[in-house]
């Protein structure tokens, strides 16, 4: 039996990169005032003027009108860590001491299946109740941890990527695997979710400090052993750091080395922060076809530095905006943008709206590799789908009420007023799994 839907209302999508001048560059865009997005066993069936595609509705369609709000595609986050959530903007200083004090303790308590099942059924509901509905996240150590994830995201049908985070040194016992235990939990986990459903396993070692030469070198040959998967790491966060790195691999160039010896810098190969680098770093990024996920707000919250946007699209660098929760302070994507646009500003240049929003559909699916399945509204795509109330605050409805707004300005106002409230409904495969309470 097919299942219909069809949403009507103004409809936004990205249909390539809009640049980073205040106008869009053309045909980057597809924007609907009355729009009409069709939808057929939870794929994209048609997207035109609502008086276009109205008369050609069947019977059995559910029709849902949302005169009043935004239709985009569902946000996709690019790098957060899921066992993080209940110590969300905890005090920590910086990177170091954030890890030692909160994050380890915390992750450490993932051995208990009952604990990471109760805290990944919370965090697919937050990602929902925030309009995320693709996430690339970080598990723990333990393979309860990414069992309990993904088992959470398929009950949503949810397209979710994750993996056993890998780290043999310099961490609380209970949290260390060892070179061999580590792959081949990582290898059990693989045959089992990769590819189930909109399930993607990713290696996850979790940064160079917390694994020996000899698990980053397994971990390349686990790449080699499964061409065309992801893996996602850290990479030049904090100062001392970069610092502890280079003591820790003396016989590396530098901390972007220490990846490319062992095999991990290579395409869907995705690093995070990455904020204190050179033009040598962005160019080897490059010429990887590796990427960079950029954390805003946790770079703000840790006070790790000030990510320099123009100058890794300067050299052509593959980026995707994230919220990396806990050390980054909201699960929303509207507050990550925020923060992306300060501290663009802090550099000495905007990050223009048109752009912004693009990062979090196809932007970010182009980034990881999925743009064949989410990010668009591309017909055939998979129908993940936010709804925007641009009046989601009372603040933004006065805004609203005082003039008439252009669409850039209600993304701008989205892009720095907005947050969870404005999120109205969320779909997942065409199917409601978050409304608001209104």
């Amino acid at each position: 039996m097919t299942m219909r839907r069809a949403l009507r209302g103004p409809i936004l999508h990205f249909l390539d990169d809009p640049g980073d001048e205040d106008r869009p560059r053309e045909g980057s865009l597809g924007y609907f005032a009355d729009g009409l997005l069709v939808i057929e066993n939870g794929r994209i069936a048609a997207l035109d003027d609502a008086e276009t595609l109205l008369p050609t509705l069947h019977a059995d369609t559910v029709l849902e009108h949302y005169p009043q709000r935004l239709i985009m595609p569902g946000f996709i986050d690019a790098h957060l860590h899921f066992a993080q959530l209940g110590i969300i903007a905890s005090y920590g200083r910086q990177l170091l001491d954030w890890l030692n004090n909160y994050t380890f303790p915390e992750e450490s308590r993932f051995r208990d299946r009952d604990y990471a099942d109760r805290i990944a059924e919370a965090f697919i509901d937050e990602q929902l109740r925030h309009g995320t509905t693709c996430a690339m996240v970080f598990a723990t150590s333990h393979e309860n941890s990414v069992e309990a994830l993904f088992t959470a995201a398929k009950r949503y049908d949810m397209r979710l990527m994750t993996g056993k985070v890998l780290m043999d040194r310099n961490a609380p016992e209970a949290l260390r695997d060892d070179p061999v235990k580590g792959i081949a939990d990582s290898r059990r986990l693989l045959e089992r979710w990769h590819d189930n459903g909109r399930l993607e396993y990713v290696l996850s070692p979790r940064f160079a400090p917390t694994s020996s030469p000899e698990q980053l070198a397994a971990a390349g040959r686990f790449l080699d052993d499964f061409p065309g998967i992801a893996m996602q790491t850290h990479l030049s966060e904090n100062r001392a750091e970069i610092e502890w790195v280079a003591s820790l691999y003396p016989e590396a160039d530098d901390y972007l080395d220490v990846y490319a010896r062992a095999g991990l810098l290579r395409s869907r190969c995705f690093f995070g922060h990455a904020i204190h680098i050179d033009d040598s770093v962005r160019r080897r990024l490059r010429e990887a076809d590796a990427a960079i996920t950029v954390c805003p707000s946790s770079n703000l919250f840790l006070g790790s530095g000030l990510f320099d946007w123009r100058a890794a699209r300067a050299q052509g660098v593959n980026l995707a905006l994230a919220t990396d929760i806990g050390a980054g302070t909201s699960l929303s994507q509207l507050q990550t943008l925020q923060d992306a646009y300060k501290v663009c500003q802090l550099n000495g240049y905007p990050l223009p709206v048109w752009q912004a929003f693009y990062r979090l559909t196809l932007g970010n699916a182009r980034t990881l590799g999925i743009e064949r399945h989410v990010g668009s509204f591309a017909p055939g795509n998979e129908a993940d789908v936010v709804i925007l109330d641009t009046a989601g605050t009372p603040l933004m409805a006065r805004k609203r009420e005082s003039r008439e707004s252009r669409l850039d300005e209600l993304l701008f106002d989205l892009m720095m007023l907005g947050d969870d409230r404005c999120v109205a409904c969320t779909y997942v495969m065409g199917e409601p799994r978050y409304r608001r309470a209104d």
